[in-house]
């Protein structure tokens, strides 16, 4: 039932969508079923020019034959249409479960809203359960490290962080940078959390969002509503 809940959210995200926007593409399951819903659109006329968040992404859209940009070429954005891996009340969201929160996150700075599509079991009271992802540069790894294990600490927070794909082969994105995951349960202050985090050099960004969703489309059992913040 997941995927149909994710499906039907990216397919209800496709009203935002007006011939001749440009439009960031975000990266990830359910962002995967908005790409196959736009290309369906493009197919039949739709107009539009897409920015995508990761390769994988861009791969799929080309596929499907929709057109592609990048921020270099339009660097302003009507909107962009992602999913996430948490959405609190205030739509604040932790994001980087695919390891694109980078790019998503310069598009989505780049677009006039960010529109979030999820199923139901992404609303959560307060972010945390799912792991922070954290991108950072591999010069430096254990200097950095200690930097957020000290930053983890002051917040009160676990400071265990876990090497994605492990130390022996880690993940790399798609900007030659690793990701640490920070299992922390919950997290008190994302405001605050996300400015200390990013001030530390080696972090290349993390996957807290703040101040960037303007709305979701959210299905579950009971179909599809719209959510805005609190």
């Amino acid at each position: 039932m997941s995927d149909d809940w994710k499906r039907l959210a990216a397919e209800a995200a496709l009203q935002e969508v007006r011939s001749g926007m440009k439009i960031g593409i975000g990266t990830g399951s359910t962002a995967e079923h908005f790409v196959r819903a736009l290309g369906r659109a493009v197919a039949d006329g739709l107009e539009v020019t897409g920015v995508p968040t990761s390769e994988r992404t861009a791969a799929l859209a080309r596929e499907l034959a929709i057109p592609l940009s990048t921020l270099d070429e339009i660097p302003e954005l009507d909107l962009t249409i992602d999913g996430a891996d948490e959405i609190d009340p205030q739509l604040r969201l932790i994001k980087g479960g695919g390891g694109a929160h980078l790019r998503e996150k310069i598009v989505a700075a780049a677009s006039g809203t960010l529109v979030v599509i999820a199923d139901h079991t992404k609303l959560v009271p307060v972010l945390g359960k799912f792991p922070l992802p954290i991108e950072v540069a591999p010069f430096g790894l254990g200097a950095t490290r200690k930097a957020l294990e000290a930053v983890l600490t002051r917040h009160n927070l676990p400071a265990t962080l876990s090497m994605r794909g492990g130390t022996d082969h880690p993940f790399v994105t798609d900007g030659g940078h690793y990701i640490l995951d920070a299992a922390l349960g919950a997290i008190p202050d994302p405001d605050q959390l996300a400015a200390d985090l990013v001030a530390i050099p080696g972090v290349v960004e993390h996957g807290l969002f703040i101040g960037l969703a303007g709305k979701a489309y959210v299905a579950g059992p009971d179909g599809v509503r719209t959510v805005t913040a609190a």
